[in-house]
């Protein structure tokens, strides 16, 4: 059986750009080959990573299909790389048109102009989640209407027949069958989310000092990558909790992170950006007692069954849930972690690998 030349180009390697890039080329069936810029000055990566990206590969022809993460032009790449470069997959990690702001900063309309041309240039569109699908498709509307004239409304009507929804895989076979550990006592408390300002880490650290002056005790694991410099609520809380603090920082060693995530009772996110979430995924699937936002992605990756008990509607809530939680005994769920494991990169693969398949065949 012929084997499919797949190249993943990834301007933004890093983070859930990476984990999915790196998954994705551990268990596919085809041959695909990496080209990737570390994950670092995303707005320039934006406006010209595709100028550095079109002299990497001499001929393109080599290759039965390129995937992209999105971090890029396409449409400059494609006009650089010449009319015979293979079909383009964008995988849509996010989208500039739904992105919060930080408080600082003001709209930079080229970055929406920027996901729209990638949209249209690309030959197939997978999304990470039917929220964030539908999070672009409620923007893009709005987006478009702001030019003044001759508005390209044929647009969104062309970019969803080539989309679809595509969950990431996740590298849980460290969870199959996790030992069943101690509960810890006090409760270890995870965060493994980025040190990012999307994921409102100053919100996770007012709850937790909220409880602490209610003599509530717990530990933290702080867990996650950051940017160059270390977020100000992380800074604090590692002055206000000092010996609290099991763990603090980036844990290069995969085994490591994955020994942490076993042993943690709780995890929690006060994400306002989430389109999908490895980090919950992997935590639950080591055994952590997950309590996430009733918004975003989270109860389309939970199982509805499961909502009631782990998706709080605000951070009032999510105390009151935190603290009921803190003053029982944090006993683990196998088969709320057993769910996760239709994100397994082994249930799958064969998916992509199917999509890949079709794709290359229009080609010939």
């Amino acid at each position: 059986m012929y084997r499919l030349k797949i190249l993943f180009i990834e301007a933004f390697y890093g983070g859930s750009h990476r984990a999915f890039a790196d998954g994705l080329i551990n268990h596919s069936r085809y041959d695909i080959h990496l080209i990737s810029l570390p994950a670092r000055f995303w707005k320039w990566r934006l406006r010209g990573a595709s100028l550095h990206f079109s002299r990497e590969i001499e001929n393109w022809q080599d290759y039965d299909l390129i995937i992209s993460g999105g971090m890029m032009s396409l449409a400059d790449l494609k006009a650089l790389a010449g009319p015979d470069l293979p079909p383009l997959v964008l995988y849509s990690h996010e989208s500039q048109l739904s992105y919060p702001l930080p408080p600082e900063e003001k709209i930079d309309y080229q970055f929406g102009f920027t996901d729209i041309s990638n949209c249209l240039t690309a030959d197939g569109i997978l999304f990470n989640s039917r929220f964030h699908l539908d999070a672009f498709f409620h923007e893009l509307g709005p987006f478009l209407q702001r030019i003044p004239e001759y508005r390209p409304d044929w647009i969104p009507e062309a970019i969803r027949k080539k989309s679809r929804v595509m969950y990431p895989g996740c590298e849980l076979s460290a969870f199959h069958n996790p030992p069943k550990l101690p509960r810890n006592n006090p409760p270890l408390i995870l965060w493994n989310h980025r040190w990012e300002f999307d994921k409102a880490p100053e919100k996770f650290f007012k709850a937790l000092e909220l409880l602490d002056k209610k003599g509530l005790d717990f530990r933290l694991a702080l867990l996650g990558e950051s940017s160059q410099k270390v977020p100000k609520p992380f800074k604090a809380a590692r002055e206000h909790f000092g010996k609290q603090i099991a763990v603090y920082g980036y844990r290069k060693s995969r085994e490591e992170y994955d020994a942490w995530l076993r042993k943690s009772d709780i995890v929690i996110s006060t994400a306002l950006q989430e389109n999908f979430g490895i980090s919950i995924v992997e935590a639950v699937a080591a055994g952590a007692y997950p309590l996430l936002p009733r918004r975003l992605a989270y109860p389309e990756v939970l199982p509805d069954c499961f909502h009631r008990e782990h998706l709080y509607r605000n951070v009032s809530d999510l105390v009151a849930k935190l603290e009921k939680l803190l003053k029982q005994d944090v006993s683990p769920k196998p088969e709320l972690s057993r769910s996760m494991m239709i994100y397994d990169w082994e249930n799958c693969i064969d998916e992509y690998d199917d999509y890949f398949s079709t794709l290359a065949e229009g080609r010939k």
